[in-house]
């Protein structure tokens, strides 16, 4: 990901098949954010799981899971 890929980011989705995975790609972006000055709203930052246990975490901290998504859908 480079940092002109995120000119304005209001929704993004972040695919992986394993937690290892999804870790990776969540601290390159969050990198990837604060080389260009951007700061990722944790509180509005959720993880939707399928069977498996969520481990990922942001800024040390755990992320709020989601039974579903709605598109459009704002999570505050």
């Amino acid at each position: 990901m480079q940092p002109d890929d995120l000119e304005l980011a209001d929704h993004l989705a972040l695919l992986s098949h394993t937690h290892q995975q999804m870790q990776v790609n969540t601290t390159s972006l969050a990198t990837a954010c604060a080389a260009v000055g951007f700061n990722i709203h944790k509180r509005k930052t959720k993880i939707l799981k399928y069977n498996t246990e969520n481990t990922n975490t942001l800024d040390e901290g755990t992320l709020d899971e989601v039974e579903t998504h709605v598109p459009g859908q704002h999570y505050r």
